[in-house]
């Protein structure tokens, strides 16, 4: 391999040298001798001329040629690492929800059977989704509300208290969007407001379409005596990468809070 790399090399240089030395004949003539002009060429017999226009109209054939080679490659590089790194980001999605509700499966087990069988089709559905129509470059709104409604539902099964979620849906079902963005902010609303509630929980969330936007919005209460990290968990890191790379210059994602509540709002264009 090393061989055929050398050899390559000295081929491509023998290739420009033969091709520099018309050029550097015609340099000479210029500046050491008195000819007031001098024609590239122009002392050469016209077949040989003719074969050394010909070569240089060749080589820049194989230059444009492998220049274009090289923009495709570094294009197609930049879509697969692209790609790599969003198929990283959707593996990242939701690993402790699963894990938390196995373990809230195992203790639910030998105390409510049907309670516990209800479950287990809700996280089995969910994880199909997330498995399955995860990999997918674009899944229908519909199939994303009924991904969300099952993780409400489960986390309304998994807590012990009251908690008052309200899901305003005004959406055309059939269209497309990529998959396992709404989520995120869903988990950080039950993680960082329904889990450090004691009582009187609430998430509201407003979800939208039209024929040039999506919109989604949800606002949870918190515990205003908790002080709230100025820094973006993981997850919303998460969220605002795969944004970037799954609609660039096409998204708007806003966050406010006020002492006592958390909202947060994604638009896609």
């Amino acid at each position: 391999m090393k061989t055929k790399k050398y050899n390559k090399k000295w081929v491509l240089l023998f290739l420009i040298s033969v091709a520099l030395i018309p050029i550097l004949i015609t340099i000479y003539e210029v500046i050491f001798t008195d000819d007031k002009s001098v024609v590239f060429l122009g002392n050469y017999n016209p077949k040989i001329a003719v074969i050394v226009v010909s070569y240089y109209v060749l080589l820049l054939c194989l230059g444009i040629y492998w220049f274009i080679r090289q923009l495709i490659f570094i294009v197609k590089l930049k879509s697969e690492k692209s790609k790599v790194e969003l198929m990283l980001l959707k593996s990242q999605v939701s690993p402790h929800f699963f894990f938390n509700m196995l373990n809230n499966l195992y203790g639910l087990v030998g105390k409510d059977v049907t309670k516990a069988q209800e479950l287990i089709l809700k996280l089995s559905d969910m994880m199909r989704y997330s498995i399955y129509e995860g990999d997918n470059e674009t899944v229908t709104l519909k199939e994303e509300v009924d991904y969300l409604k099952n993780y409400i539902e489960l986390h309304k099964m998994r807590y012990r208290k009251n908690i008052e979620v309200d899901f305003n849906c005004n959406i055309d079902e059939n269209k497309k969007v990529v998959p396992l963005l709404f989520i995120i902010l869903l988990e950080n609303a039950f993680k960082h407001g329904v889990e450090n509630l004691r009582e009187d929980a609430t998430v509201t969330i407003n979800f939208t379409s039209s024929e040039n936007n999506i919109k989604f919005t949800i606002e949870n209460n918190v515990d205003s005596s908790e002080n709230l990290k100025s820094e973006p968990g993981i997850g919303l890191k998460n969220l605002k990468r795969r944004l970037e790379l799954t609609y660039p210059n096409k998204h708007n994602l806003l966050f406010s809070s006020t002492e006592n509540t958390f909202s947060a709002q994604l638009i896609l264009n």
